[in-house]
């Protein structure tokens, strides 16, 4: 073969393996396709998910846990046992199956963390309290200086409850010493109570006045200086730490905060 030719030979059959390089390198690839990283799928989740929450939070995490389980058809998320979060970090300290725990406050929490069972909770959300009075305020109640009142029958969460805590330090601030009937285990039970016209009047957090009709709500002085933090964490020892990890994560994000915004809970 010629010289020249023998040049061009080889410069055809350069071009050939330069281009063959290309395609074998994505070179030209569709610009519109995703890569595998892109597309890949949440890691598929299962056996089931066991969550702790304060009574306070009933509507957002029925809501949340309900989504979470459209998302992951094979895990069967349990429903939630929702209570006053001391109840439930007493329960987890004394080995209780919980895979997450929310609690309505932070010191509830620190006890679980104290045994040992949990790790970095993180804040997600942030509540206050609110007077209710069964609808049409029967018994005349109009601000905080009315629960003292002995003709008064009125309904307070435990102290040992954040709602508890909460309500009284509110009182105490406002320099009222309420006339009580009832101390609760958790706020459901106190507005469950108002609710029912059991009694005149009682503290719970906004969220919880904002999920009946059956109550109307008094706003009072100091309340928003007075905030209950929530923390969520995944338990140590829990039995289903990937799906845990996964359901904090959801109540972390975007759709967790959309939920929680939705029924009145402030941003942590």
């Amino acid at each position: 073969m010629p010289h020249g030719a023998t040049i061009r030979a080889a410069a055809v059959l350069a071009a050939l393996v330069l281009g063959l390089a290309g395609c074998a390198t994505g070179v030209d690839r569709d610009p519109d396709a995703t890569s595998p990283a892109t597309t890949a799928a949440e890691p598929e989740l299962t056996g089931e998910l066991t969550v702790y929450a304060a009574a306070s939070l009933q509507a957002a995490f029925d809501e949340l846990a309900t989504q979470f389980a459209q998302r992951h058809p094979s895990l069967h998320v349990r429903p939630v046992t929702y209570d006053g979060s001391s109840t439930l970090a007493t329960q987890i300290i004394e080995g209780a199956p919980a895979d997450v725990f929310a609690s309505a406050d932070e010191p509830n929490m620190q006890k679980v963390v104290d045994a040992g069972l949990a790790s970095d909770p993180e804040l997600f959300a942030t509540n206050t309290l609110t007077l209710v009075v069964p609808a049409g305020n029967r018994g005349g109640i109009d601000d905080l200086d009315d629960l003292s009142a002995p003709d008064r029958t009125v309904v307070l969460c435990a102290a040992e409850v954040p709602c508890g805590a909460a309500s009284a330090t509110l009182l105490s601030s406002a320099g009222v010493e309420p006339s009580v009937d009832s101390y609760e285990q958790n706020v459901t039970a106190v507005l469950t109570k108002v609710a029912a016209g059991e009694a005149d009047a009682g503290l719970v957090y906004v969220t919880d006045a904002s999920t009946t009709s059956a109550v109307d709500a008094i706003d009072v002085p100091g309340a928003d200086d007075v905030v209950n933090r929530y923390p969520v964490v995944a338990l140590n020892d829990g039995a289903n730490p990937e799906a845990a990890d996964a359901f904090v994560a959801f109540v972390l994000g975007d759709e967790g905060r959309r939920v929680l915004s939705a029924l009145g809970f402030g941003a942590p």
